[in-house]
């Protein structure tokens, strides 16, 4: 499929594929068309036996600034409600297979919703990320309010929503917000490391336990175990949960095949 506003290589490293948001003259703003394509990749890359991990990226001055305002400038609530854009955020969080975003430079509103709704966020030195939509007389409607919370607790992302405040890329992985920050010039080898060291592992076990950690978010503590145990015990009806044990005590690599 061929895409306007992203750029997509299904090997863009063995079993790693990658996604590119390609507006750089916006900013890599969302607009209703790219996010269509980046669930369409998405589910193409889902459904893709060879690719293990995707990565979710812009380009070295902004992972995306924001949603496309001039798209929303004029709609009524009742346009919004038609729309139903944010179906398309849902399907991007359905993702199977693990999703990685690398940032650099702005990563504001809709793209730091969009960075997580990734699993993982590898960042660069120069990121910068917020949830601005208040100086708009908004407010964050594709996860931010949820998601920032969880990640960094009610007080900074109370204070982020409330005053629209940027937080540097070191200050968000004190928060726990990202998993590491590197010299700009590294930020996707970085997240293609990442990537290529769980697309090392067994495919079934590794969509079992993105589905449990999850699932921490969605439910209390007892219902979370008991889906993680169901889990674990269904890695056991794999050939790879036989290859990885056989391979321990052989004292060898495993190599698996993702059944």
């Amino acid at each position: 499929m061929s895409y306007e506003f992203i750029l997509t290589e299904a090997q863009y490293q063995p079993h790693v594929a990658l996604i590119r948001l390609n507006r750089p003259k916006e900013l890599n703003a969302l607009n209703l068309q790219l996010m269509q394509e980046i669930k369409h990749a998405l589910l193409e890359f889902d459904q893709n036996e060879d690719v293990r991990c995707i990565i979710i990226t812009g380009n070295e001055r902004a992972f995306a600034a924001g949603a496309d305002i001039k798209q929303m400038e004029s709609r009524t609530a009742i346009d919004m409600l038609v729309i139903d854009q944010f179906e398309t955020w849902d399907q991007i969080r359905k993702t199977k297979k693990p999703v990685i975003a690398a940032v650099s430079g702005f990563c504001l509103g809709g793209g730091c919703e969009l960075a997580m709704t990734c699993d993982m966020i590898v960042a660069s030195e120069t990121a910068k990320f917020g949830q601005p939509e208040i100086k708009l007389a908004i407010m964050p409607g594709a996860g931010g309010t949820q998601r920032l919370t969880r990640a960094v607790g009610k007080a900074l992302a109370m204070e982020m929503v409330l005053t629209g405040k940027f937080i540097s890329a070191d200050e968000a992985m004190e928060a726990g917000l990202i998993n590491r920050v590197v010299p700009e010039e590294l930020y996707l080898e970085e997240a293609v490391k990442l990537a290529k060291e769980i697309a090392q592992q067994s495919p079934v076990a590794v969509r079992l336990a993105k589905e449990s950690v999850l699932k921490a978010f969605d439910t209390g503590l007892q219902e979370g175990l008991y889906f993680e145990r169901k889990n674990f015990y269904m890695c056991f009806a794999s050939e790879d949960q036989k290859e990885g044990m056989n391979a321990f005590v052989e004292k060898r690599n495993a190599v698996f095949k993702g059944r």
